[in-house]
């Protein structure tokens, strides 16, 4: 007899940068969340779907609490975090191995008490010392009631079976939330925009990423073709010369590697445009940032 399907929601929550857009990745098996070493890439709830014989995980990536700066972005990503930690069935809590600061404190202090917590320490490839895990974790696990404790490498892919293992304990419904080929509740069209950020954060320098956005001004879906127009919008005429690079190379490099990844995902050609535009103060106009998606 063929074991019921169980499912939830379940949400990936820590500080920036411990590789939580990485292990949404790793558990769907394919790039829903866009990946840089900067702090701050995921911007906006992303929802990842597994669906397997007995279960079905419905994740949802969030951007990385913020306690650094307050300008209507990062105000508008922490509302991200705290809206889906009331709405979720497991918090999948991710630090990074041997790193437990006040920024990860924080974080866990936005738990909801009814709520399962699975504290997922990340990146135990990058630990030499193996034994001096063990006080750490006892360390951690100190700190707060959790349902389990799992090391892992999102990176390697290190013990997810027992991440998902352990998370598949705690899913409270019967049957399906989304279709057995649902990878993602997210459109074409916002993948589209994360693929070109993810490049403006890989190519720029330390400054730029936090005053550009991209906004999709046309997608067209000419059978496997997609004809794709994008806006690259920044903050100064000087980021704006930053992004085209000399002679056009940097904007150029950003547009090739944006469309060779939309392809992969989307399984077809894919015709990509892109453009600078200057809007001055974009990141502090909640107006504007609700029209580029931004809740």
């Amino acid at each position: 007899m063929k074991n019921p399907i169980c499912s939830g929601f379940l949400a990936i929550v820590g500080r920036p940068n411990v590789g939580k857009s990485t292990l949404l990745n790793r558990m769907v098996g394919e790039k829903i969340s866009i990946v840089s070493r900067k702090a701050q890439t995921t911007r906006h709830r992303i929802v990842g779907i597994l669906t397997e014989t007995d279960a079905q995980f419905v994740f949802v990536d969030t951007p990385g609490f913020q306690t650094r700066y307050s300008n209507a972005l990062n105000r508008a990503m922490n509302r991200g975090v705290t809206q889906t930690l009331a709405d979720v069935d497991v918090v999948l809590f991710v630090i990074e191995a041997g790193r437990f600061d006040p920024k990860d404190k924080a974080v866990l202090k936005l738990m909801p008490p009814e709520v399962p917590v699975i504290l997922v320490v990340n990146k135990i490839d990058r630990i030499k010392d193996k034994a001096a895990m063990l006080p750490f974790l006892a360390q951690v696990s100190a700190s707060h009631p959790f349902a389990a404790v799992v090391p892992v490498s999102a990176a390697n892919g290190r013990q997810i079976e027992q991440l998902l293992a352990e998370a598949r304990k705690h899913l409270p419904n019967e049957g399906l939330l989304y279709g057995e080929d649902e990878l993602t509740d997210k459109s074409e069209r916002f993948l589209a925009a994360e693929y070109v950020r993810e490049k403006l954060f890989r190519f720029m320098g330390d400054e730029l990423p936090y005053a550009a956005t991209v906004e999709i001004e046309k997608f067209e879906s000419e059978g496997e073709l997609r004809r794709i127009y994008a806006a690259i919008v920044v903050d100064r005429d000087s980021h704006k010369a930053i992004v085209i690079g000399k002679g056009g190379e940097t904007l150029k490099r950003i547009a090739t590697e944006a469309r060779q990844d939309m392809e992969r995902l989307f399984g077809g050609k894919v015709y990509l445009e892109i453009w600078v535009r200057v809007k001055s103060g974009w990141a502090d106009d909640e107006r504007l940032l609700k029209s580029l998606g931004y809740e």
